[in-house]
């Protein structure tokens, strides 16, 4: 393996992440979200890492399907559902549980589960309490069930929710989804509605089913507190090595653009990652980069296969020594927060020229 950035992840540390989720949880099953090739860690290699997880989340069919197909027997819950006939047919074929957030899903299922063996389909109604992202119409929720759960096909008709806010667990409308939740989930099993988030805060959720996705892999979901306060620890770590430095005086610009100028004598260093491995472009001039030495600044503009560092007060830096973009270490959501952006979008960006190399570890 000769490419010199790449993302090492700790399967030991996503099992002490959804240990941890699961004591937060309490006696409801927790299906954690691989969604996004596993936000990033690999889809595939986090599900059969996780052999006793209750279930999984995926965002569409083709993610669920391959989870078949690689042998993954564990409940799987599409969270877009099908959308059309073939689609629908194909997720009773492989026993994948289908959302349903739209009426149109409904019509579908209706015109074609007849032809569908009996008990071949596990659904869940998924309903807008307030997010107005997916979901039916409260108005609507109540025809939908029984249209659906007449239906001979089907041999569950669950329910799900998403909160808006649950990062923010003092906010005014996490209580209205809350209370909508309950009256729209009476009488329907499965219920799943918290997050990451909601899991976290404790917030009184009247739900069977949990759903935590950035937890999992050790970032934090709640905007007051970090990973570690959470018991969380990163399961990636993004680093690479330093290729090159030099000296430049004050007055010298670094990169493209010129956009950096350095105010003093510098000694730049210059580490093999960039925007082509996922590292965001638009990280701005002081982003944390970790070395052997203590963290040194970001300067310049991000290139597509390299950022350069101030490394004039780490004097011991030499080329060939590692450098820790995120992960063990520092920590994603710092790197986020620097960046203007979240922790979900630098992971789950992170490109395949990166090569993901699995060690056990805790």
């Amino acid at each position: 393996m000769h490419r010199l950035a790449r993302a090492t992840v700790d399967l030991g540390t996503l099992r002490a992440n959804l240990a941890r989720l699961r004591a937060a949880a309490g006696a409801r099953a927790v299906w954690p979200v691989i969604k996004g090739d596993g936000y990033g860690h690999g889809m595939l290699a986090v599900a059969r890492a996780l052999p006793d997880a209750a279930g999984f989340c995926v965002a569409d069919l083709e993610e669920g399907l391959a989870l078949r197909e690689a042998g993954v027997d564990r409940p799987v819950l599409v969270l877009q559902g099908a959308h059309d006939g073939p689609g629908l047919a194909a997720a009773a074929r492989a026993r994948l549980t289908l959302g349903v957030h739209a009426p149109e899903q409904v019509e579908r299922i209706v015109a074609d589960g007849g032809a569908l063996p009996p008990r071949s389909l596990a659904l869940w109604l998924k309903v807008d309490t307030g997010m107005h992202r997916l979901g039916l119409d409260p108005e609507t929720v109540a025809d939908a069930r029984a249209r659906l759960s007449a239906l001979p096909a089907v041999r569950e008709l669950g329910v799900m929710t998403h909160f808006a806010c649950a990062d923010e667990p003092d906010h005014a409308l996490n209580t209205r989804q809350r209370s909508r939740f309950a009256e729209l989930s009476a009488g329907l099993s499965p219920r799943s509605a918290c997050n990451s988030a909601a899991l976290l805060s404790g917030a009184p959720v009247a739900d069977s089913v949990v759903r935590p996705g950035i937890a999992l892999y050790g970032a934090s979901p709640l905007l007051e507190h970090d990973a570690a306060s959470l018991g969380l620890l990163p399961v990636m770590t993004l680093a690479s090595r330093f290729i090159a430095e030099r000296t430049i005086e004050a007055g010298e610009s670094v990169g493209y653009g010129a956009a950096w100028v350095a105010r003093r004598r510098t000694r730049v260093g210059y580490v093999a990652v960039g925007y082509g491995d996922g590292y965001p472009r638009h990280a701005p001039p002081g982003t944390p980069v970790r070395t052997l030495a203590g963290e040194v600044p970001l300067i310049g503009r991000v290139s597509m296969d390299s950022i350069a560092v101030d490394l004039t007060e780490a004097p011991a830096v030499r080329v060939g020594d590692p450098a820790t973009l995120w992960g063990e270490g520092l920590p994603v959501d710092r790197v986020a927060r620097a960046a203007g952006t979240i922790a979900y979008e630098l992971l789950t960006r992170l490109t395949p020229r990166v090569p993901r190399v699995y060690r056990e570890g805790a």
